[in-house]
Order: structure tokens, then sequence, then C-alpha cells
């Protein structure tokens, strides 16, 4: 089955599918040299954090190549996969090369060379969530008659969901850490290292941002029905400004006894 299911995604969206798996893999190697690594920055295991963008831009890539392959426009689709993989390859090269050194990668701006990788970071981040807006209008637009209406529905709000809370980014850039509150990373749940003690901006972006595969997820199997999936958007989406509230008002979303 996994097979057929590699099968599949390779047919829909090549160069989405070796892409996203070069990240899952390298995912999978990072969590490994994690275990035999002692390096830390703030606290924390300095792999995780590239295992995690890793993983997550792999998600993303084979998630937007499923798609994209219900899209009869071989050169926009083309277009749209080579640009994200040229953007989101250098911000996870980046991160990967300064977990190496034991460098931060986000929020440094030690010198005028690594502030300028930064922006660029956050250019580049902003360029692939920008086109996959447009991929979204796309799906506005052009007609699907071989998708049922509550999983394109799905697909829509899912979309514009990733680009509302992706750009809330920018919030984290802005405050110049994701905690709100406090800082240090140690205190964090494991693996995630979101915030038990602060507001933690990580969570409303991630929240919001797997809508991408959540939503479309829930109408194809479970939902069925074009008003659930737009009620389950509307309170999916009010979940994650509910994180984002929680961080800005330096709550933790989850917090244990210490």
């Amino acid at each position: 089955m996994m097979i057929d299911l590699f099968a599949a995604l390779k047919s829909r969206n090549e160069p989405l599918f070796y892409f996203g798996l070069i990240c899952l893999l390298s995912a999978v190697l990072m969590l490994l040299i994690a275990k035999f690594s002692h390096v830390q920055i703030n606290g924390v295991n300095t792999w995780y954090k590239p295992f995690k963008f890793a993983l997550s831009i792999g998600t993303f890539c084979w998630t937007m190549g499923w798609y994209t392959g219900y899209l009869e426009l071989p050169d926009q689709v083309s277009t749209f996969s080579w640009t994200t993989i040229t953007l989101l390859g250098f911000e996870l090269f980046y991160i990967t090369f300064q977990a190496a050194r034991g460098q931060l990668s986000h929020y440094n701006i030690s010198s005028s060379l690594y502030t300028s990788l930064t922006a660029a970071m956050a250019f580049a981040a902003m360029g692939a969530t920008l086109y996959t807006g447009y991929i979204g209008i796309l799906f506005c637009t052009v007609q699907f008659p071989e998708l049922p209406g509550y999983y394109l529905w799905a697909i829509r709000i899912g979309i514009f969901l990733f680009v509302i809370f992706a750009f809330e980014g920018a919030i984290i850039g802005a405050n110049g850490s994701h905690s709100v509150g406090g800082s240090g990373d140690g205190d964090g749940i494991p693996l995630l290292n979101w915030s038990r003690k602060y507001g933690d901006l990580r969570i409303a972006h991630f929240v919001g941002m797997h809508a991408l595969q959540v939503l479309p997820l829930m109408a194809y199997y479970l939902l069925r029905d074009i008003k659930l999936v737009i009620i389950s958007g509307l309170v999916y989406g009010a979940l994650a400004l509910f994180c984002l509230l929680q961080a800005l008002n330096s709550k933790p979303l989850l917090s244990f006894s210490q």
C-alpha cells in the first residue's frame, strides 16, 4: 500500500515528490544524529530544529504535490514546484548548516552576514507562502468536476488557513523570539519544545499551518458534507487563533507540574 502511495505521489508531482522524500529522509537522519550529539542551543539539542523543519517541509511538499496533481496546468504547477524547492531548500540548508555549527539560524543578528541570511530566510518563507496562496486562488477559480464539493472546499480552506498562520511567523520575527513573557526552551514538552512556562507563538503557527493536511483528510474520510467542512474550518481556525491569543497573553497552552 505504501508503494502505491509513493507511486501516486510521484506521478502527480515528481519534483515535489523527490524533494519531499529527501526532506523526510533527512529528518530521520537528523533525529539519529541528535541521539549522539550533546550540542545545545538555548537548552535544546541543536539538531531538533532542523529535524522539525525537514519533517514539516517534506510533509508540505508531498501535500502540495498531491493537490497540484488535480490542476491541469502543467506549466504553472512546474513553476510553483521548482520555486518552492528553491526557496524552502535554501531555508532548510541554512538551518541545518547552522545547527551543525552549533549556531543560531533564526534571530541571529550577531553580524551583518547573519542578519542578512536571517532576512533571506524570511523572504524565502514569505515567497513560498504567497505562491501557495496563489495555488489556493486557482482552486477557487478552476473547475474540478471530478472532485467532491466537500473535498474541494476542504482543500481551499486548508490552503488559506495555512497561508494565514504561516504569516503568523511575522509576529514571531517582530517579537524577536517565539516566547512571550519569558525565555528559555529547556522547559518545553518533549521534541516539540513548546514552552510549559510562557506563551509560545509556535503553537498557533503549527496548528494553523497543518490545516493544510487535517481538513482535507477529515473531509474525505469523515465529514463528506460541504456545510460540515466549512463549520469545521471555522472551528479549526478559531482553535489556531485561540492558541495565538494564549501566547500573546504570555500563557502556555500546555502546562504540567514541574
